[in-house]
């Protein structure tokens, strides 16, 4: 949802004290994960969603251990995970010939288990944790703008959320809890923190999903000048690629296909291949903004926000949909079973901001230090220089370093 939305301070209405309802607003894929936590812990949820259409657009999507772990936590079991997707392995990065500047060595049970990674159609993610959010009894409600906003006060006034909905009709619903879950362009982030805007990265991305039976479909990604490109396997028939590439904000081009076809011709054979086996009509590209450093806090009055509403990083660590299930499965554990079972919301909410935001900071500030030294850096010497110094670098041990910064296997551990 991307609707600007103003303050409404009027509190109307009643409800009874033992039926705890939950306002989800944004139906993406950290919305309808947070439906699933609260449905099933017995909130009374509503997902108030602005589109019409088809619930979630994009390619495809990476969710690195902790991510599968998370989707195990809202229900999914290993059977239905590898119906969605595909489990592969990250192998590292190369230039844009191909030739290798830092592999991931995969016959190391440790590290192979790091870089276990498995790739998904993004639309049919977002369709399985619907139908969950559904199951589990959360209404959802489409084509609902939300117009006005009030946070509440845990223990005291309840939240209420003002939305038009299709129709044209104004509607208004009290909550005992809000989670801002509307992604980049949050209206709820908008009303509580309006001097947070995300900002433009200075990059622009193609995406495709192309029919595919013949490749290895492991993770691949190639640095060149101000660009990277990355494919990999999202189910036995299909593989997704992206074209990550330093562009003015905003910029126009007549024809999307041709300008990503002149943008990496002359890299890897296996690039060039993708892209041209592309047809136009499976091509999307989306300028890349982030909420740099997130927000000061997750929670105001009864709010809570999460997902790319609270911490949209660059996806230079491939970490954006994994940190939003990881939300979800927070605001189960913190907030919404001890709530609904008697425990003080205040100190609930206070716990999921104090567990939530410095992981999200951390994997935040990695992937803009992986965008300086990757996708970002220009081109002469600098990649000479950043490829020879990266080859000596003892792969093994910087794998096992960056998960244990960044807790991926004690969280992965937590949740499985």
């Amino acid at each position: 949802m991307n609707e600007s939305i103003s303050r409404d301070d009027g509190v109307e209405g009643t409800m009874s004290g033992d039926d705890r309802t939950a306002t989800v607003v944004g139906g993406g894929i950290a919305g309808m994960a947070a439906a699933v936590v609260l449905a099933r812990a017995g909130w009374h949820t509503t997902v108030l969603e602005s589109r019409t259409g088809p619930g979630e657009v994009g390619a495809g999507v990476a969710l690195p251990l902790n991510g599968v772990a998370a989707l195990r936590s809202l229900g999914l079991d290993d059977d239905r995970i590898d119906a969605l997707g595909h489990e592969t392995l990250g192998t590292g990065f190369r230039d844009t010939t191909g030739r290798p500047i830092l592999l991931i060595p995969d016959d190391v049970e440790e590290v192979r288990r790091v870089a276990t990674i498995h790739g998904f159609h993004r639309r049919r993610l977002h369709t399985a944790l619907e139908q969950s959010a559904r199951e589990q009894g959360a209404e959802i409600v489409t084509g609902a703008r939300v117009t006005g906003l009030t946070p509440g006060i845990p223990g005291g006034a309840r939240a209420a959320v003002s939305w038009r909905g299709s129709a044209g009709e104004d509607r208004r619903a009290e909550s005992d809890l809000v989670v801002g879950a509307d992604g980049m362009w949050s209206a709820v982030r908008g009303a509580l923190f309006p001097g947070m805007r995300p900002t433009y990265s200075g990059s622009t991305s193609w995406r495709a999903i192309v029919p595919d039976t013949e490749l290895d479909g492991r993770l691949a990604e190639y640095w060149g000048p101000g660009a990277e490109f990355g494919a990999m396997r999202v189910s036995d028939t299909e593989l997704y690629w992206y074209g990550y590439v330093r562009a003015p904000e905003g910029a126009v081009v007549g024809d999307e296909h041709a300008t990503a076809r002149a943008r990496f011709a002359g890299w890897a054979p296996e690039v060039v291949d993708l892209i041209e086996r592309t047809t136009p009509d499976r091509l999307m590209r989306h300028d890349v903004h982030h909420l740099r450093g997130g927000l000061p806090t997750y929670v105001r009055g009864r709010v809570v926000m999460t997902g790319d509403a609270a911490h949209a990083a660059l996806p230079t660590m491939g970490q954006g949909a994994s940190t939003a299930l990881e939300d979800a499965v927070a605001l189960g554990t913190l907030i919404a079973d001890p709530v609904a079972a008697g425990a003080d919301q205040a100190e609930a909410l206070r716990r999921f901001d104090a567990e939530r935001r410095p992981v999200c900071r951390s994997i935040a500030r990695q992937a803009e230090f992986v965008a300086k030294v990757g996708a970002d850096l220009g081109g002469g010497a600098r990649q000479t220089v950043r490829n020879a110094l990266l080859r000596m670098v003892p792969v093994r041990a910087l794998t096992l370093t960056w998960a244990s910064a960044l807790g991926l296997s004690e969280r992965s551990r937590s949740q499985s």
